[in-house]
């Protein structure tokens, strides 16, 4: 009876050690994602055709929308509220950047991007390239993008994209610091924005 006692102690001991070990690596791995850079590294091409990869978002925080050109609703409205926002919040544009990243690089030339972007706003550089790369970086930021065709018969067709509507707020370290959500409040919105101008 006895070595049955210090058979199951010792086995106790033994699943609290591995428990605890599990604790430590989940923690510490959950610390080392909080501290990485959001994302994946990638090469693609800005509005201007130049060459653009992850340290674009170091230096400063960063406001990054993805979406397209020929989105009829959610990406104009964003990018015109976002203006204002950032208008708002770092009027000379020396504190804070924003990029859109587009979901549609099959349409959505670099150079179609700038003029689009640029009807709207001079706060946002528009990001595109070649459609695997860009497709690696949707799935890098996790991102849902879809392409839905607009006529159910004609799957080759027309289409437009279902995808993320959320700003993705970055740090200066390029680390996930949160979102604005499509719609949200205009005040909370610019006060996200206020705490990510100020963030280190």
């Amino acid at each position: 009876m006895k070595t049955f006692r210090i058979v199951i102690w010792a086995a106790v001991v033994v699943v609290a050690g591995v428990l605890g070990w599990l604790t430590f690596s989940i923690t510490e791995t959950k610390q080392q994602i909080a501290e990485a850079p959001f994302g994946v590294p990638f090469q693609l091409i800005d509005q201007k055709g130049q060459p653009i990869t992850e340290q674009a978002f170091r230096g400063k925080p960063t406001a990054l929308f993805f979406g397209f050109t020929h989105c009829p609703e959610v990406c104009p409205t964003t990018l015109f509220e976002l203006d204002g926002w950032l208008h708002k919040v770092d009027p000379d544009g020396t504190k804070m950047q924003a990029y859109f990243v587009t979901v549609d690089p099959e349409r959505d030339s670099p150079a179609l991007l700038g003029q689009y972007i640029s009807n709207v706003t001079d706060r946002v550089t528009g990001i595109g390239g070649p459609v695997d790369k860009v497709a690696e970086v949707i799935k890098g930021f996790r991102v849902y993008a879809k392409k839905v065709p607009l006529e159910e018969d004609k799957p080759d067709g027309d289409y437009t994209m279902d995808h993320t509507a959320s700003v993705f707020l970055l740090d200066a370290e390029g680390r996930f610091a949160g979102t604005i959500s499509y719609g949200e409040n205009p005040d909370v919105a610019v006060k996200k924005l206020e705490n990510l101008k100020t963030r280190t």
